[in-house]
């Protein structure tokens, strides 16, 4: 075989190997932030199904309550979500990623978000001194626009702040800052992060705000009126924006958002995603979808004969 041109033998079985921001993954999934992400026995158990990292839910400085329920709601193609950001605040949080230590050696992501622009590099030295694999800097959440006012990502220069602010507490946790598809020009909002210290793109976060409306009581499916749309009906807009970012940066970036098999993964490779993260899909086929993606992204290599993503990663945008 040769390794540079990532041509296999058929006696050869391919890598799913990844190196994301300098953390070695077994495979390029990564579970997304979110409900399963919330107790060190429900992220452990991920690992346990074939992911190459877990992430936490985003957590805060101060415990938050959230949105008042119903705050996710199922539909034909995705789901309609409003939980508000809750979480237990900073000292659980950072204890539950202590504890997963203890049970599992699979790479985890500490998701971490602030109020206030000041508030960002107080909550990542705490997530940092916890000892994740890598920092996710939530500045894009659609569903709390009426409480913090717009996301953080919405203005280069505070987008440039915030990601210098949290750069200079991180120590040696890698910083991936994670952005929408909300406000347009996505690889120009990565390319201020890539220019302001960051090691590391995710995105996309939930698009939106959204709404649907229940024909019975005539009135909207969530308490909280609008949330962030995710599931299978925003792929198209993920892929769109890992090859827009692609375009714009170097840095890493963790493709996420409508992914759901084999097939929606490669295309986030192929767009240029050096990771691809795995959520609702999580919630419409369960834990054992992912031993089911990572062995057709098998299949697929050993179809074309190569032996490692490295080979396609990015290839979409060859001439």
């Amino acid at each position: 075989m040769d390794d540079q041109d990532g041509i296999h033998s058929p006696a050869e079985r391919p890598s799913l190997r990844t190196r994301l921001a300098g953390v070695e993954l077994e495979s390029p999934l990564v579970l997304a932030s979110g409900i399963l992400g919330v107790t060190a026995s429900l992220l452990a158990r991920v690992a346990r199904h074939g992911i190459g990292a877990v992430t936490t839910k985003s957590f805060s400085l101060e415990e938050r309550p959230g949105h008042k329920s119903p705050t996710i709601v199922a539909f034909d193609h995705g789901f309609l979500n409003a939980v508000g950001l809750s979480n237990p605040g900073w000292e659980a949080a950072t204890e539950t990623i202590r504890e997963y230590r203890t049970r599992s050696k699979v790479p985890i992501i500490a998701s971490v978000f602030g109020k206030t622009v000041e508030e960002y590099p107080l909550i990542a030295e705490k997530a940092a001194a916890a000892g994740p694999d890598l920092l996710e800097v939530n500045v894009s959440c659609p569903n709390v626009a009426a409480e913090f006012g717009a996301p953080f990502e919405a203005d280069p220069k505070v987008l440039a702040t915030v990601t210098e602010s949290v750069k200079r507490v991180a120590g040696k946790v890698p910083v991936a800052m994670k952005l929408s598809a909300n406000f347009g020009a996505i690889g120009r909002m990565a390319k201020v992060c890539e220019d302001h210290g960051a090691d590391a793109i995710t995105a996309i976060n939930t698009v939106g705000p959204g709404m649907l409306i229940d024909l019975n009581v005539k009135r909207p499916v969530l308490a909280n009126k609008v949330g962030g749309v995710s599931g299978p009906c925003i792929l198209p807009i993920a892929v769109r924006s890992v090859w827009e970012i692609r375009k714009a940066v170097k840095i890493p970036i963790i493709g996420t958002g409508g992914v759901g098999s084999a097939e929606d993964a490669l295309q986030m490779i192929l767009a240029g995603a050096t990771a691809v993260g795995i959520g609702s899909a999580l919630a419409f086929d369960g834990l054992e979808s992912l031993p089911q993606i990572n062995a057709g992204l098998e299949r697929y290599l050993a179809g074309q004969g190569l032996s490692s993503l490295d080979a396609i990663r990015g290839a979409a945008h060859e001439p």
